[in-house]
């Protein structure tokens, strides 16, 4: 049965997978079914569960649950509930017939832990071992055996690359079943957990103990230089320090490493654009696909290379282990706001997406740091807003070296992130705290990244991004080019064809909005657009100026060309200094992403949450912008 099946079929067994977070255990999971599985929340709940059957080639007979990542069976935040919850009383299957618990091998004696509350519960188990790749290339042999014979279970390693150990991981869990009931886990007390803590280092020390000399030698470098690293990165000044730093370079090399590939893109686009409007010139079929079709997709795709080197550079910090000590530094800063570091990843994944950035909250603990994370979010500057910031910043700095476009583009990141402290501060004094904060996460040793398999998970986020922003942008291609060319399309004069359209009869209603903020009624149609997705405003831009008419060398440097002389009905200039300034800090405040408002009221299960915060952004915006243009042209900045 397929993902988009009504129901999933029950089994003769089912398994439910059970590990700590980025343990490898949906990884498995993936292997295991293939596509055969469904996504569904559990009732009474937002966060997520899996089931699904085993992949073809795989046999029949069984049914996997993937089940939110856990540390312990002792639940502390929303999805170690469900996970528990899911393995007890789950209303989809009638009941699990077994565990797999998936352990991290290079975090052995931490994710012991796990197994050891497992094995407590009565339930026919077995463990899975991954990350056995990178115990391989570090010379260390597990001892499976002495495991097996300690927990009483089967032990199997899994190598997630290239699902070595996949069929003997199936054969074991189809051998899983028990006729008793198992037990509900008691939580330890705080002696029990110190002692279960110094059985589980000694287990995977003796597990792990088979080691050459040589590999032995080598661990005990990489460990030494972890901690050397850790002293200078995790230091309480230079620490912040080396934070500011990578963040910064992070976000400025958007700019800087992008520009020949977007250079590259723009200039494919343009001569696209000119060969379409030649097989037609004069007719509206032409004029559609040109003007509107090619130029919209040209005004988006060229901003492509800057959103995958996003993507890059998020999943480098991720990979090489310093997205971990990154939230251990912030994690004070960020109490004082009312977070934990705990907040610091889906606040970083919120300069990609701010929907998976809000489903991402679920593993914080605190009901108040969560619901604070999640109002915070989509101040974070996501890719969606990356076209709209680099064409303003183009325009600020046209012909001026690369290096004040970046620093720009740095500062844009760095001011969002300012907004995002404010509001959490702000907001952080309504909401009462009804439990407890805690912060707690593992500290990987330092690797060195895979760099092909963040490119490919870099190029498939991608994609995905694209594809889902590329049929909003054609809907709005298609009406805005009706709007704008529509009803007098035989008029010669393009100026009076636009002011005389159905868009420039609604841009002229809503004009006295906008003039405020510095800009005309055919700024303000963008910014309405923009609310379907922000990536339609710059496409809208470049439909309403009809930037395919003109002789210029690229489409982006005619649209420049063409903000720089627009002029409004008194003849003074839109885009200036102040009201390009002004637009940034719209889209820097506002919210205008439909998605984040739906799953905000998803996973905060209120619909007045999520309305507060959308209006509460969009005034915010619209009232600082209007103060900071009237104050910057009071001041004689143009």
């Amino acid at each position: 049965m397929r993902a988009g099946d009504a129901e999933v079929k029950v089994a003769d067994k089912c398994v439910a997978l059970v590990g700590a977070p980025n343990s490898g255990k949906t990884t498995l999971y993936n292997w295991l079914t293939g596509s055969r599985f469904k996504t569904v929340n559990y009732p009474g709940a937002t966060v997520e569960f899996s089931l699904g059957h085993l992949a073809s080639h795989l046999g029949v007979g069984l049914q996997a649950m993937d089940t939110p990542g856990t540390y312990s069976l002792h639940p502390k935040s929303a999805d170690e509930w469900v996970t528990l919850r899911s393995i007890y009383e789950n209303p989809k299957v009638d009941k699990i017939d077994g565990i797999i618990v998936v352990v991290d091998g290079t975090q052995l004696s931490r994710h012991l832990q796990l197994v050891m509350q497992m094995k407590e519960t009565g339930f026919p188990m077995m463990v899975v071992v991954t990350m056995s790749d990178l115990l391989r290339r570090e010379g260390v042999h597990l001892d499976v055996a002495y495991l097996e014979k300690t927990f009483g279970c089967p032990v199997l390693n899994f190598d997630g690359l290239l699902a070595g150990g996949l069929l003997e991981i199936v054969a074991e869990a189809k051998k899983l079943g028990s006729s008793q009931k198992p037990s509900r886990p008691v939580p330890w007390s705080f002696a029990q957990q110190e002692e279960k803590l110094k059985e589980c280092e000694r287990i995977a020390q003796e597990a792990l103990q088979h080691k050459t000399d040589h590999a032995q030698e080598r661990l005990n470098r990489i460990v030494a230089t972890t901690e050397k690293l850790d002293r200078v990165l995790l230091h309480p000044w230079f620490g912040i320090l080396f934070f500011i730093l990578i963040m910064g370079g992070l976000f400025a090399s958007v700019f800087w490493l992008a520009t020949p590939f977007m250079d590259l893109i723009d200039g494919w686009f343009t001569s696209v654009a000119e060969t379409v409007a030649n097989w037609g010139p004069g007719t509206l079929w032409a004029d559609f696909l040109a003007n509107g079709v090619v130029t919209s997709f040209a005004a988006f795709m060229v901003f492509v290379p800057q959103i995958f080197i996003l993507f890059v550079a998020i999943g480098l910090l991720e990979s090489t282990g310093y997205l971990a000590r990154a939230a251990t530094l912030i994690d004070r800063p960020f109490s004082a706001l009312g977070m934990s570091g705990r907040s610091f990843v889906p606040l970083l994944s919120g300069f990609a997406c701010a929907v998976p950035a809000i489903i991402a909250t679920r593993n914080i603990p605190s009901t108040k740091d969560r619901l604070i994370t999640a109002f915070v979010v989509p101040l974070m500057s996501c890719s969606a807003r990356l076209p709209v910031y680099a064409l303003c910043i183009a325009f600020l700095f046209h012909g001026e070296s690369a290096l004040y476009a970046g620093l720009a583009m740095a500062g844009l990141y760095l001011g969002s992130i300012v907004v995002g402290a404010l509001a959490a501060g702000i907001i952080s004094k309504f909401i009462p705290r009804t439990e407890p904060s805690f912060f707690m996460m593992e500290l990987p040793i330092y690797r060195r990244p895979k760099v092909r398999v963040i490119l490919r998970q870099a190029w498939t986020r991608t994609l995905s991004y694209v594809k889902r922003a590329g049929p909003i942008i054609f809907t709005f291609a298609v009406i805005i080019w009706v709007g704008t060319t529509f009803p007098n399309y035989q008029t010669e004069d393009a100026h009076q064809k636009l002011e005389e359209s159905y868009v420039g009869r609604a841009g002229k209603f809503i004009e006295p909005v906008v003039q405020p903020m510095g800009v005309d009624w055919r700024v303000g149609v963008g910014l309405i657009s923009a609310f379907a997705a922000r990536e339609v405003f710059v496409s809208s831009m470049a439909v309403t100026f009809n930037i395919t008419d003109t002789d210029e060398d690229s489409q982006q440097q005619a649209l420049l060309t063409q903000m720089s002389s627009a002029t409004n009905a008194a003849g003074e200039k839109i885009f200036t200094v102040s009201s390009v300034i002004g637009l940034m800090i719209f889209f820097l405040i506002a919210l205008q992403c439909m998605s984040t408002v739906g799953v905000q009221i998803r996973e905060s299960g209120s619909w007045k949450f999520a309305m507060m915060q959308l209006v509460v952004f969009n005034v915010a915006a619209y009232v600082l912008v209007v103060v900071v243009v009237q104050s910057l042209r009071f001041l004689g900045v143009p």
